[in-house]
């Protein structure tokens, strides 16, 4: 994902090295103990689940609310003059780790809508009824495309947005159930995000193990396997007893969209993809997808430029007026609500605008909580009380790293957070290198796309409502949104994933001890 090799590895050292001050410097003290510093991020998960569990408010922007009010009760708990709590909040968001999880949704949201643009849906919709892939397929079928590609660019959170915006709104006009197809997305962003060499995850959990990369993915991969391949059934079994939504004059609809020439773009995911797995850093690899798809778009008339990039300028301004013969600019009547800037590159940025805000608050929530001592004293209690034996010692890594993710819902976060206590604990009790790390990571990457308030679930749906009122896209309704809540249970290789690390703890399937393979050097990517 990055230019160099020293880069990547710098930057993870860097994040560990801020973790590492953040546990011993300026430390919060809080009215209550330790146990207070948790307050904003348990208020939040609290706001969550009333808002989106037994309201059905799938709105972002609420979340962002409940957060910021979440880290004003807990100031209140804080003693001193607040100053620290306060600088608290500023240094968790600018955390580089939040900072690379939001450009990689900017970007994958501007690649996404730019081939939505040009007509991709409806060349997958083509290619559907041509393959003869049916609703109840094709779930199966998006859960093992999304799995492919987000093995080979290394990004769940990049998966997620692309698949949501393309293969979702195809499979609604087939007829595939919405939330069952939102959480084979959500699922293949699972796989890719545990298993990709060049993914944050995998290089965070490896370098902070002590193991090189290549040996911890070799050896992940037949946890990731068996939990795919039973995922993969789940879909299909699924598929065909779960029915979709019946959209309005869909036969119209689906002979309106589908196109064969706008699978065009696959040359575009192509490049993505070839350009990651040469090494190359993911803002690069998919800004050559932007440029590879605006080009698709132009030379074959599948959009224009206005289609990608539009200033609608008031009609009042004469310079205006006299260029509106440009192919990306308009002139509205003055005092308009169209006055503004519009086309693919925009709203595939703007979309995620409010998720950016909550993401920040979220990593600051989760900054006090380290500082105030809270995760300290889980953890601390977990090595002395709950690991008493290899056995327990393998599952209190499991469930400590799943309990950790339900709180910071940005899994690089959560797992930098939690790498030192899986090290520590596998250490004392002679694990391997390897073994701790796909503990770590798998655990990180599958809760992160299943509780209604994490990362990969909220940049999914943030992109799933950019298409109600859409253009090419006024059939899709609010109706089919699908909320964070309702696809928990359908995120099949995240709960199998998780699963397949439990019984391998309690059973020992897997299990390595350090003086059974000697990790070589850790690897550079």
């Amino acid at each position: 994902m990055v230019d160099s090799d020293e880069s990547k590895d710098g930057e993870v050292a860097e994040e560990l090295a801020d973790a590492r001050r953040a546990r011993s410097d300026s430390r919060i003290e809080f009215y209550g103990g330790p146990a207070a510093s948790t307050i904003p991020i348990g208020l939040f998960i609290l706001w969550a689940i009333v808002q989106s569990g037994l309201f059905r408010i799938g709105d972002t922007t609420g979340l962002v609310a409940g957060m910021l009010l979440s880290l004003i009760v807990g100031m209140f708990f804080a003693k001193g003059d607040w100053k620290t709590y306060a600088n608290t909040i500023f240094e968790g968001m600018t955390q580089k780790v939040a900072a690379t999880a939001i450009v990689a949704w900017l970007w994958a949201g501007m690649f996404a809508d730019t081939i939505q643009a040009g007509g991709f849906v409806g060349g997958l919709v083509w290619a559907a009824d041509f393959l003869s892939v049916g609703a109840a397929l094709f779930p199966a079928i998006t859960f093992v495309l999304a799995a492919l590609l987000a093995t080979g660019i290394g990004t769940g959170y990049g998966t997620t947005i692309a698949f949501t915006g393309l293969f979702f709104p195809a499979g609604i006009l087939i007829g595939a159930n919405p939330v069952l197809l939102f959480g084979a997305i959500l699922s293949g962003a699972v796989f890719g995000d545990n298993l990709a060499p060049v993914s944050d995850t995998t290089i965070v959990s490896a370098v902070t193990q002590d193991a090189d990369i290549g040996g911890v993915v070799a050896s992940r991969f037949k946890y990731a396997i068996v939990a795919a391949v039973l995922a993969f059934a789940g879909y299909l079994v699924a598929g065909s007893m779960m029915s979709g939504i019946e959209v309005s004059g869909s036969a119209d609809v689906l002979a309106g969209q589908a196109t064969a020439l706008g699978l065009v773009h696959l040359a575009s995911i192509g490049v993505v993809i070839f350009t990651a797995v040469r090494g190359r850093h993911i803002v690069e690899a998919i800004s050559w997808g932007i440029i590879v798809a605006a080009a698709s778009n132009l030379a074959f008339g599948l959009a224009s430029v206005g289609d990608m990039v539009l200033f609608r300028a008031p009609d009042n301004v004469a310079l205006a007026e006299s260029l509106s013969w440009l192919p990306f600019l308009t002139t509205v009547p003055a005092g308009s609500d169209q006055v503004g800037v519009g086309g693919s590159i925009y709203a595939g940025a703007a979309g995620f605008f409010p998720l950016i805000v909550l993401t920040l608050l979220i990593v600051a929530g989760a900054r006090i909580m380290i500082r105030g001592g809270g995760f300290e004293a889980i953890q601390d209690f977990l090595l002395e009380r709950v690991a008493t034996n290899v056995r327990r010692a393998e599952t209190t890594m499991v469930l400590g790293t799943a309990s950790v993710n339900a709180m910071i819902t940005i899994n690089t976060a959560a797992e930098i957070a939690i790498a030192p206590y899986v090290a520590r604990i596998g250490e004392r009790y002679n694990i391997n290198g390897y073994r701790r790390a796909n503990i770590l990571d798998a655990n990180t990457s599958a809760l992160g796309y299943i509780f209604p308030w994490a990362g990969g679930v909220l940049v999914g749906y943030a992109e799933m409502r950019t298409l109600v009122g859409a253009e090419n896209f006024e059939w899709f309704t609010n109706e089919m949104l699908v909320n964070p809540v309702e696809v928990w249970p359908f995120v099949f290789h995240g709960w199998l994933l998780f699963g397949v690390f439990i019984v391998s703890a309690l059973t020992g399937f897997g299990l390595e001890y350090v003086s059974d393979r000697e990790s070589e050097e850790v690897a550079r990517v």
